[in-house]
């Protein structure tokens, strides 16, 4: 497990600190943020608050650090042969991610108002990920042929959560695989100069 975001150079053992930071999203999806509490979260991970403060300075870092590490967890990107097969696999993948940060996001939303530290440590840990998924994307890609030299992937990126966020928490439709090919046939490859007409 790659080591969290985190304010101290302290390391904990990956096996300890993955225990804390899944009961960091287990509150987060039962009470909100507001009512998540450190005490809380050492009892269920069975830490001591020491350990915890020792790791991150406070509840902010802990949760940037728990929702950073939802987008890192996942399989290996298929490589399917093409670009727009791996764009379809790459998005139905964080589909599947989006879905299980959807109730963690929704305890979040009023503390990202009050908190600029929380909101902060969010962009800086969470809203960047995702950029070098695309970027080995892309180089499949242009290793095969298909791109003729390396696209934004910051700006596919952010695109691609704009999307997928306004779908989960406006339109409340899902993020199925007709929606997917919508996205990379309509929007991902016309952005890349590309038809989305391609195999």
């Amino acid at each position: 497990m790659p080591q969290s975001p985190a304010t101290t150079q302290y390391r904990l053992d990956p096996a300890r600190e993955q225990a804390i930071l899944d009961a960091v999203r287990e509150l987060l999806a039962e009470v909100g943020y507001d009512r998540m509490s450190i005490d809380e979260v050492a009892r269920r991970a069975r830490a001591s608050k020491a350990t915890i403060y020792r790791r991150w300075s406070g509840k902010p870092d802990m949760v940037s650090a728990a929702l950073h590490g939802m987008m890192l967890e996942h399989p290996p990107l298929a490589d399917t042969g093409s670009l727009r097969g791996d764009l379809i696999a790459a998005l139905n993948t964080f589909c599947r991610i989006y879905e299980r940060k959807h109730p963690i996001v929704l305890s979040l939303l009023s503390a990202i108002r009050t908190d600029p530290a929380l909101g902060r440590l969010l962009h800086e840990h969470v809203l960047e990920t995702g950029v070098n998924d695309a970027e080995l994307v892309f180089t499949r890609a242009m290793a095969r042929g298909e791109l003729a030299g390396p696209p934004d992937a910051g700006a596919v990126i952010e695109v691609c959560k704009a999307l997928l966020w306004h779908r989960l928490l406006l339109s409340g439709q899902p993020l199925d695989e007709p929606w997917v090919i919508h996205v990379v046939d309509g929007i991902l490859l016309p952005m890349l100069g590309l038809s989305g007409n391609l195999p």
